[in-house]
C-alpha cells in the first residue's frame, strides 16, 4: 500500500492526535490554544497539498483510493472550511463546558472523513467514510449535553444517519451480488452489462438516497432544519458546508466514475430532485424567525440547486457544482462566524436589531452572506447560479424538460430573497434594542470574517483561477 497517496489524510489524523496528548497537559485557561494549534496545523497540511499539484492521477490501496484533481480540489477546500471552523470554535469555546480539547479532535476528525470521501474510488471506502463522518457528527452535534435541544439534535441526526446508512448498505450489498465487485473502475467497464440487470439500478438507486441524507436533498431533507438549530454554531457550519461539499464529490463518484451508462438515463429522476428541493427548501425558510432554522432551510434550498449542476450531466454542470460549492462555503462560513458572536443566548432574527451600529464588521459580514446566498451581483453566489443555471439551460435542446427546471430554479432564486433581505432589513432597519453597547471581535474572528468576505468578493469578481481549476478537476470524470 502506498502510504504517500494518504499523506494530507494521515497529516489531519496525525493532529487530531497530537492534540488529544496536548490537552492532556493544558490548562483548562488554556484550551484556546489548541484551537489555534489545530488552525496552524491545518493551514500548513493546505499549504503541503499545492506541493501535490500535476500529473495524472493515481490509484492506489488496492484500487480503492484515487489521488487525481477532483480529489484534490476538494480536499482543499475541506481544509480550507476547516481552519475557519477550527477558528469559530475558539470563539464558542466557553459554551461549550468542558471538553474543548476533546472538541478539536472530532472535528479534525470527522474533517478526515471528508477528505477521505474525495477520493473514494470504491463503495467499500465510500461507506467507510461517510461512517466517519456520521460517527464524528452524532458527537458533535450533542456536544452541549446540558442543553436539551443540542441532545434532542443528536438523536435526531442519530436515528436519520442510521437510516441513511442502511440505505446505502443495502445499495452497495445489491452492486456487489450483481457486479462482483464495488470498485468503480471495474464496474463502469462493465457498465453495459450490468445496466441489464434490475438490481443493479435498484442499488445504485439506494445509494443516491444514502448521499441525498449528506446532502440535505429530497426525499432525504427534513433533518436539516432541526440538527442545524440545536448543534453548537461552528458544528451546523461544518454540517452544512463540509458534510454537503463531501456528499456532491461522492454523487459525481457515483454517477459518473461508477455508473455514467446508469446516470445517462436518471436525467428525468435527477430533474425531479432538483426542483423539489429547491421549492421545499424556500418556501418553508419564509417563515422561520430562528436564524440557524433559516439557513437550514436555505442549506436545502441550496442543494436544489447544486443538483441542477449535476442533472446536466455534462462536464459544465460538474465544472458550475465545484466553483458554487467554493463560493457557497466562504459565504456560509461568513454567516455562521457572525452566529458564534452575536447568537449566545438566542438565534431569533431579533438579536440583529441594532447590529450595525454595535458592530460594522459583523453586520457587514453577515448582510454581504445573505447577498450572496440571494444570489446577487457581484459576489460569488451570483455567478455560481449563473454557471449553474448556463449548464441547465444549454442541455434545453436535447430535453425541454431542463426549461422548465430552469423555470423553478429561478421561481426559487425569487422566493429567496424574500428571507435573505429579511435578515439584511433586520440588520440595518429594525428598531434598536435597548442595549447598543459595541460587541467586541476576537482577532480570530475578525479573521475569519476577513477572509471570507474577501473571497466573496474575489471569488464573485475574478472568477477565472477558480473556473479553471474546477474545469480540471472534473476531466477524470465521464460523461
Amino acid at each position: 500500500m502506498n502510504l504517500s497517496l494518504l499523506t494530507l489524510e494521515l497529516g489531519v489524523i496525525g493532529l487530531a492526535l497530537a492534540l488529544l496528548l496536548i490537552d492532556l497537559w493544558t490548562p483548562p485557561a488554556l484550551t484556546g490554544r489548541l484551537g489555534l494549534a489545530a488552525a496552524i496545523g491545518l493551514l500548513l497540511i493546505l499549504a503541503l497539498s499545492w506541493n501535490m499539484s500535476g500529473g495524472p492521477p493515481v490509484v492506489g490501496c488496492g484500487g480503492m483510493f484515487a489521488r487525481d484533481g477532483l480529489a484534490l480540489f476538494f480536499k482543499r477546500l475541506f481544509l480550507a472550511v476547516g481552519v475557519l471552523v477550527v477558528l469559530m470554535g475558539v470563539e464558542y469555546r466557553e459554551r461549550l463546558a468542558l471538553g474543548f480539547g476533546e472538541f478539536n479532535v472530532i472535528l479534525l476528525i470527522a474533517l478526515a472523513g471528508m477528505m477521505f470521501a474525495a477520493s473514494a474510488n470504491d463503495f467499500v471506502l465510500l461507506f467507510v467514510a461517510m461512517e466517519l463522518m456520521s460517527v464524528s457528527f452524532y458527537v458533535l452535534v450533542s456536544f452541549q449535553r446540558s442543553r436539551l435541544p443540542s441532545l434532542e439534535a443528536g438523536v435526531k441526526y442519530l436515528i436519520l444517519s442510521a437510516l441513511a446508512a442502511a440505505f446505502l448498505v443495502f445499495g452497495i450489498a445489491l452492486i456487489f451480488g450483481v457486479g462482483n465487485t464495488t470498485n468503480f473502475a471495474a464496474l463502469n467497464a462493465e457498465g453495459v452489462r450490468l445496466a441489464q440487470d434490475k438490481l443493479y439500478w435498484l442499488g445504485l438507486l439506494m445509494v443516491l438516497l444514502g448521499l441525498a441524507f449528506k446532502i440535505a436533498a429530497f426525499p432525504l431533507q427534513m433533518w436539516a432544519p432541526d440538527v442545524y438549530q440545536g448543534a453548537p454554531t461552528p458544528v451546523t457550519a461544518l454540517l452544512a458546508i463540509g458534510s454537503k461539499a463531501a456528499g456532491f464529490v461522492l454523487l459525481l463518484r457515483v454517477l459518473f466514475v461508477a455508473a455514467p451508462v446508469l446516470a445517462a438515463h436518471w436525467s428525468k429522476l435527477l430533474m425531479l430532485a432538483s426542483a423539489v428541493t429547491i421549492l421545499y427548501g424556500n418556501l418553508c425558510a419564509i417563515p422561520q424567525r430562528s436564524l440557524k432554522r433559516l439557513l437550514g432551510y436555505s442549506s436545502i434550498a441550496n442543494a436544489g440547486y447544486l443538483l441542477l449542476g449535476v442533472s446536466a450531466l455534462n462536464a459544465d454542470g460538474a465544472a458550475a457544482v465545484l466553483y458554487y460549492l467554493a463560493g457557497y462555503s466562504f459565504t456560509l462560513a461568513a454567516a455562521f462566524a457572525v452566529l458564534c458572536i452575536v447568537a449566545r443566548d438566542s438565534d431569533d432574527i431579533g438579536v440583529l436589531a441594532g447590529l450595525h451600529r454595535r458592530s460594522p464588521l459583523l453586520a457587514a459580514g453577515l448582510a454581504l452572506a445573505m447577498v450572496s446566498l440571494a444570489g446577487i451581483p457581484p459576489l460569488a453566489g451570483f455567478l455560481g447560479k449563473f454557471l449553474l443555471f448556463k449548464a441547465v439551460i444549454l442541455q434545453a435542446g436535447r430535453d425541454p424538460a431542463y426549461f422548465r427546471l430552469a423555470g423553478v430554479a429561478v421561481v426559487g432564486v425569487l422566493i429567496s430573497l424574500y428571507y435573505y433581505f429579511g435578515v439584511i432589513r433586520a440588520i440595518y432597519w429594525s428598531k434598536d434594542p435597548a442595549d447598543l453597547s459595541a460587541i467586541p471581535v476576537s482577532a480570530p474572528m475578525k479573521m475569519t470574517l476577513i477572509v471570507c468576505i474577501g473571497a466573496m468578493l474575489y471569488i464573485g469578481i475574478f472568477p477565472d483561477t477558480l473556473w479553471e481549476a474546477a474545469t480540471e478537476a472534473v476531466k477524470t470524470l465521464k460523461f
